[in-house]
């Protein structure tokens, strides 16, 4: 099975120089806990909704004032449309990351993968792949 055949296929895409008060309405308003973030028609980042809390609110930096720039993650993994969820599902656990952009061959984004849409295929290996995105971090890093 490839990606293509489980991913999402319609994301916002959020700008980098938006506000994280924007980019939270915009994961408010499609459901979701992250979005990733392009610049010139290339991915550069995510943002999370955690990425928000652990480096916006906790520092108390304004919403109408921190740049999804300054918050976001950068040095993206993904996966491309083409690949066999298996593959996908392996990157997941090894990053420990609940979502993918997903890429087309052209390194345009199409679409996000989620844990949860793994989850829904009947494969033995996505099972082993939900225990390891899941497992449980080091504590003393936080």
């Amino acid at each position: 099975m490839q990606v293509r055949e489980i991913m999402t296929p319609s994301v916002h895409i959020a700008d980098p120089n938006m506000t994280i008060r924007e980019a939270a309405r915009w994961m408010r308003a499609d459901n979701v806990g992250a979005l990733p973030v392009g610049e010139n028609d290339r991915l550069v980042g995510m943002i999370t909704d955690r990425d928000i809390v652990m480096r916006a609110v906790a520092e108390e930096r304004s919403a109408g004032n921190t740049s999804v720039r300054e918050v976001m993650s950068e040095g993206v993994c993904y996966c491309f449309e083409d690949d066999d969820v298996e593959g996908a599902s392996q990157q997941m656990a090894t990053h420990q990351v609940r979502r993918l952009p997903v890429l087309n061959r052209q390194k345009r984004l199409v679409g996000v993968v989620a844990l949860a849409d793994i989850s829904r295929t009947d494969d033995e290996w996505a099972q082993d792949a939900l225990k390891d995105i899941s497992a449980p971090t080091d504590m003393a890093r936080l």
